[in-house]
């Protein structure tokens, strides 16, 4: 996992040419991007939607096998948790059509990052991750994932 603002995203450019793309993307992007899908390149894509945060995610943590995602976003603040896999208990298997596989799990604590105001967030697959949760009370998000598909 990677955290980070949008400030720096001149440290990623020899990371991953399709990381670096979704950044640029991400430092482009406006309140107004329309809620859909985006396709930026041939493996970049973003998702842009709306909803409001809450207070536990009855889904618990995901992890993804075919996309890197970095979350960003437009509007509003959003706690997501995250663990590594060996960390987790899978809760519902691994399903190619949604490119997700569910999982609990209690302790460790989980390491938490606040989105908004220029932060991101990059998880790759090896990262449990648990999004939408809020940092106090629900307030309503738009939010960004960028799917980079692993080549």
């Amino acid at each position: 996992m990677i955290y980070d603002s949008l400030e720096h995203i001149e440290t990623y450019k020899g990371i991953s040419e399709d990381i670096c793309t979704g950044l640029e993307f991400l430092s482009q992007a406006k309140a107004d991007l329309a809620c859909g899908v985006h396709q930026i390149s041939p493996r970049v894509k973003a998702i842009v939607s709306e909803y409001e945060t809450k207070r536990q995610n009855e889904y618990g943590y995901e992890a993804h096998r075919r996309f890197i995602d970095i979350q960003f976003l437009l509007k509003g603040e959003e706690k997501v948790c995250s663990l590594p896999l060996p960390k987790l208990k899978e809760t519902k298997a691994y399903s190619a059509d949604a490119d997700a596989a569910f999982y609990a799990g209690d302790a460790p604590a989980p390491q938490e990052v606040l989105l908004g105001d220029g932060y991101f967030a990059i998880y790759f697959p090896q990262d449990g991750h648990m999004p939408q949760l809020c940092a106090a009370d629900p307030v309503p998000v738009k939010k960004v994932v960028v799917k980079i598909e692993i080549a």
